[in-house]
């Protein structure tokens, strides 16, 4: 097995207070769209979190002026098992190793997700024999896939290859195919907005452009359908599901897409 390492650092955050009637916990989900709703309660709790020098309760009310300061701790360790999962492996040699990644399985370990990972596959198959670079908990993941998106990966089972392979991938870009709602009226287009957690739902993503993440998707339709396109998208960032994120901003989800795909439709 491997000790994870960890992936957040001890750091000291400090903001004051521009807008009233805001709660500790609202305010702070705006500003740190990384932290998610319970994270920011336990970090309150726990006293990592202060307004004004002096402990605060989720609900308490902001006003212009409050200072708040975060100290957040090192996230516990996650310990990585290699476990006896099947891979569907298309193409293995002593330094790269394709894929195809299913439908439902997630590439590394996580919080909410410690074991049956993509990674714990691969520390079964190849035993030493992956790349250092991104970490005990990523060894070998070159790129990532959503949980819920199938396709091919590549693994870099050492340090050379994952930075030859790092290098052809900013040369190249990335490139995907995805099948939307609706006709889209134009050739292509690009999408420059920003990507964050989503305001009530934790476990989403959302276009926010105050507090989101710069993000930027280029478009070309390939083929029109009676009720669908099908496009071709590059990315100029990774932010997590932004090619769904973006296509519902423009109101054309991703076919079959269950989190920001329309309600009843596939």
């Amino acid at each position: 097995s491997q000790k994870g390492e960890p992936v957040m650092t001890v750091e000291h955050r400090e903001v004051t207070v521009a807008s009233p009637a805001k709660r500790v916990d609202a305010w702070l989900a705006e500003i740190w769209p990384d932290l998610s709703r319970s994270r920011i309660h336990h970090l309150l709790k726990e006293g990592h979190i202060t307004v004004n020098g002096g402990g605060a309760k989720p609900s308490q009310a902001l006003a212009i002026g409050d200072q708040e300061i975060a100290l957040l701790p090192d996230p516990v360790e996650i310990s990585v098992q290699a476990e006896d999962i099947p891979l569907e492996i298309l193409y293995e040699d002593r330094d790269i190793l394709f894929l195809n990644k299913p439908r439902g399985m997630v590439v590394h370990p996580a919080a909410g997700n410690p074991q049956g990972t993509l990674v714990n596959a691969l520390l079964y198959h190849c035993k030493d024999a992956l790349s250092g670079i991104n970490g005990a908990l990523r060894p070998g993941i070159v790129h990532r896939l959503d949980k819920d998106t199938s396709g091919v990966l590549v693994v870099a089972k050492n340090d050379r290859a994952h930075r030859n392979l790092t290098e052809h991938w900013q040369e190249t870009g990335r490139f995907y195919q995805a099948l939307v709602h609706g006709n889209m009226p134009e050739p292509g287009g690009e999408i420059e907005i920003s990507i964050g957690r989503h305001p009530k739902d934790r476990k989403k993503m959302a276009v926010v452009p105050l507090t989101g993440r710069h993000a930027v998707t280029h478009y070309k339709i390939l083929e029109r359908f009676a009720r669908y396109t099908l496009i071709q998208a590059k990315l100029d960032t990774g932010r997590t599901h932004q090619i769904r994120v973006h296509m519902q901003y423009l109101g054309h989800p991703v076919v079959g897409d269950i989190i920001y795909g329309p309600k009843g439709r596939s």
